[in-house]
């Protein structure tokens, strides 16, 4: 089966006066990749909210916000349906709203018209921060047991140790290039940031504001006087650094892309030949016959997890945790996984992909290869890697220096 991709784009208007009012001063020691200290142990302070100590009936129905392919009931493809099965088994009518970008999906929770959404980590902070999530209860969710250990209490989706979800998925943004154009083969973001780079004007880079956590990430590793610790926590200095290097970059890029329709094409046309992309993309694109390969280079990578979340005012809270067990459960997971492209986030899950190495493709039960993935993470002025002494750039700052670098 062909996996279906949702069109992510993280280009979202931070509003820094929500976040800054919940931040306060805090410490902690630097965080390793993928084990980033929680916003609450780094002084991020959310609305006091309550998690539900049971649950009741469901109420016949539950509004969902979710990316394409999420909430799949047959209608795309009629063998591809997790949903109808979930609305015999608990009675619950699912009501679904697709989201094309992180922004959308805040705005619509912010409506109060839906009760649960599947956030990625660009905006996960937000729902938190304006009180629009509530903390969930995990021991009300059966199949949370089975997630994978290196999913649950994450900077995205946790605060001070309090669960606001529950992972869906995951996955890393990976270096892709066409064998019989680049070579030697890459191991390394250089071949995409350096001035002398012999692929100039075709190199292409993801289309977003997160994008720069990419750039900083890079000079982490070959600029350690910058101390960089966090790429979603630059200060003045660190935060201008990157900026001048995807200035730099802009030189070199030939397509910035979003859609990875485009991206495959691109690849296939020979018009890109290096740069980031995600393993169902590389998937597809093979499909397609185009000679590319991948790897997570040296320097580590960015990536997404995207965390299902229960409004704070969910009109339907019980079927909306009902909704979450499911999605998380074995098959269900499994299913989802495997149509959009992604790891799973239960365990389980690997035994019932119908492609039986969906999971060693994606890396699932390898969480080596996942510390070296930094996943996205809103960034705020309450510096994520617990400095105190100085203010961090917030999102709102990062969209506005994304506008300026591609010009």
């Amino acid at each position: 089966m062909r996996p279906r991709i949702l069109v992510r784009n993280g280009a979202v208007a931070l509003s820094a006066l929500t976040l800054a009012a919940a931040t306060a001063c805090g410490g902690s020691s630097a965080p390793e990749p993928g084990t980033a200290a929680a916003p609450g142990r780094s002084g991020f302070t959310p609305p006091k909210l309550d998690a539900p100590k049971s649950l009741g009936a469901g109420e016949g129905q539950v509004n969902l916000v979710h990316w394409a392919g999420y909430a799949e009931d047959g209608t795309n493809d009629p063998k591809v349906d997790w949903v109808t099965p979930f609305e015999k088994a608990t009675g619950c009518q699912v009501n679904s709203k697709t989201a094309g970008t992180s922004d959308e999906m805040v705005n619509l929770m912010k409506t109060g018209e839906y009760d649960a959404v599947s956030a990625s980590g660009d905006a996960s902070l937000r729902l938190i921060a304006s009180g629009t999530v509530a903390p969930v209860n995990t021991s009300l969710i059966p199949n949370y047991a089975g997630v994978f250990e290196g999913l649950k209490n994450k900077a995205w989706n946790s605060v001070g140790g309090v669960a606001y979800g529950v992972p869906h998925g995951r996955g890393a943004n990976l270096l892709m290039w066409r064998t019989d154009t680049v070579k030697p083969a890459p191991d390394s973001w250089s071949v995409v940031f350096a001035p002398a780079s012999p692929y100039a004007g075709k190199i292409t880079a993801y289309d977003s504001p997160i994008y720069i956590a990419d750039a900083a990430l890079y000079l982490m590793a070959t600029k350690p006087d910058l101390g960089i610790k966090n790429p979603y926590a630059l200060d003045d200095g660190q935060f201008q650094a990157a900026v001048d290097l995807l200035k730099q970059q802009r030189k070199l890029v030939g397509e910035y892309w979003s859609d990875y329709t485009k991206e495959v094409q691109a690849f296939k046309s020979g018009d890109s030949v290096v740069g980031t992309t995600w393993q169902v993309i590389a998937n597809v694109a093979k499909a397609d016959k185009a000679p590319v390969e991948v790897t997570l280079p040296k320097e580590g990578a960015t990536g997404w997890s995207d965390t299902w979340m229960v409004a704070a005012a969910a009109k339907h809270p019980n079927c909306a945790y009902k909704w979450m067990d499911w999605i998380i459960s074995p098959k269900a997971n499994a299913q989802v996984a495997e149509y959009f492209g992604e790891a799973p986030a239960n365990s389980a899950s690997c035994e019932l992909t119908a492609d039986p190495k969906h999971c060693e493709t994606f890396h699932a039960t390898d969480e080596t290869y996942f510390s070296k993935v930094w996943f996205w993470t809103t960034p705020i002025a309450q510096c994520l890697d617990g400095r105190t002494d100085v203010k961090c750039k917030d999102y709102s700052e990062w969209t506005r220096a994304w506008t300026e670098i591609k010009g």
